[in-house]
Order: structure tokens, then sequence, then C-alpha cells
């Protein structure tokens, strides 16, 4: 039987292996609406992509519901936190980062097929370091990473950069996979010595480093910046990455044409 995948990229250490697959071509089923959909998002090169994690000996801690099948000498166990107080807490997080209350973390040797998606995905090494990532991109991570709670330094920046009062904090040593609303070769990485980065737009997806996030005017003047028509900058400031979507308000903004908000009237 052939593979109707690909890998497009894969990564690996002693530990963990971790490959995105991409399926070429569905052949699809009985339904008709369902090959209509299929046949246009093949001409449009939309591909279908998987995350295939191999375990040696070792443990990955993943979103819940991002299981699709296992084999192997594999346990599982939540990582909700024990008791109702860790449940409350799981809670609490999964509201603030739209992200699960209960990760769990699966243990041993063998393969894990999580589930296939339209989605695009990237694969960061962190090594003892910190990565912020926008709400809702965290999919899954080594078990040596730790998944945890950033909240904003300055709330009335982050209200109005459009960003929450918290995001999803990585920290530590091994490999994370985000889910990314683009490709990964249409992010813009900038490294910062000392330096500043100003996006209009919430666009950002990442930064490590001590990297610090404000919202700034454009100008220094409220009547300037009205005038510039740009207003309220999201602006990076420090030492460290940031990574940015620029094609990710193209893709929105098609989306609400093709999809409009229904009117109340």
């Amino acid at each position: 039987m052939s593979e109707a995948y690909q890998v497009v990229s894969f990564v690996e250490n002693q530990n963990i292996k971790i490959e995105v697959l991409e399926y070429q071509n569905l052949g699809g089923n009985d339904n008709f609406t369902v090959a209509e959909k299929l046949y246009f998002a093949q001409k449009s090169s939309i591909k279908l992509r998987q995350v295939r994690i191999t375990l040696k000996n070792s443990s990955l801690t993943a979103e819940a519901g991002a299981l699709q099948f296992m084999k192997g000498n594999i346990t599982l166990k939540s990582l909700g936190g024990s008791g109702a107080k860790g449940f409350l807490k799981g809670l609490t997080s999964s509201v603030l980062t739209n992200e699960s209350a209960i990760k769990p973390q699966y243990q041993g040797s063998g393969i894990i097929y999580l589930e296939p998606s339209f989605k695009h995905y990237m694969i960061v090494e962190l090594d003892h370091d910190e990565m912020i990532a926008d709400k809702g991109l965290f999919y899954c991570c080594e078990s040596s990473v730790t998944v945890s709670v950033q909240a904003m330094k300055n709330i009335s920046s982050a209200i109005a950069g459009g960003e929450g009062l918290f995001q999803t904090k990585v920290s530590g040593s091994g490999y994370c996979v985000f889910e990314i609303p683009v490709p990964e070769e249409e992010l813009v990485e900038f490294e910062l010595q000392n330096e500043t980065v100003q996006v209009d737009g919430n666009f950002t997806l990442f930064r490590l480093g001590n990297i610090d996030f404000t919202v700034e005017k454009s100008t220094k003047s409220i009547f300037g910046s009205a005038a510039s028509g740009e207003g309220l900058l999201q602006t990076f400031r420090g030492t460290g990455k940031v990574i940015i979507a620029p094609t990710l308000p193209v893709y929105e903004k098609l989306g609400y044409l093709l999809n409009p908000i229904p009117s109340t009237k």
C-alpha cells in the first residue's frame, strides 16, 4: 500500500521524533458535496496535514482532544492537577488562553497520530528559552517543556492592542509544535538587539527573549496620530525575537468578504 502523504518537516532527538505529514490528494467518498469541496481545495493547493509523534521511552504533552490514534507501549495521564483546586486552575487557564483545561501527557514508547486538519504547523526547539505565543496556538510539546499562562504587564496596553490580558508561555528545553494560521514560509522573524518593532494590527504570533510589549500612539501627538491614519501600534522593544504573520490580515479580510456577518435588522 503506497503512502498518500509526504513528510514536509521533521525534527528528532534521542527522546522523540516529530513529523508533519501532508496528504497530497484526498480521494473523497460518495458524498457529492464533500467531493466538490475537496476538488476546489485541491485546485487551491489546500492540503490536509497531520502531526505524527514517535516516543522513545519519553513523554509528550498535548492539547486535549488532539489524539486520533496511537500504537505501542504508551500510557496516558492528565496534567489538569489533582482535586477541585487543580481543576479550577486548569479551567481558568483554558478560558484565558483559548486552550484546553486538561492537557494529557503520553508516556512510553510508540507512535502517536494527532488529529489531521487543514491548518499549518510550526516546530520550535527551545534551549533554556521562554516563548510567548498568541492565544490558541499551542498544540503539543515534549514534557520537558512547561506550559503556563503569561499575564500582560501593562493592562491598558493589552486591551488596546487586542491581545487580551493573558497569553500562553512555554519555557524550558525541548521541541514544541504550534498550530499557525498561515504557512510557515509566510512568517517574518525579527531578531532584536535592544531595538523596537511596531505593528499596526493583531498579527504578531510569538516573541522570545527579553521583549516588552506595549501599545503606543504612532506619533507623540494624538492629533498627529489621527492625521497619519495609523492610530495605535503594537510595540515590541528589547532583545530577542518577534515573529509576525503579515499575510494574516489579508486572509481574514477575504474570509469576511466571503462570509459577512449577517445583519441583525
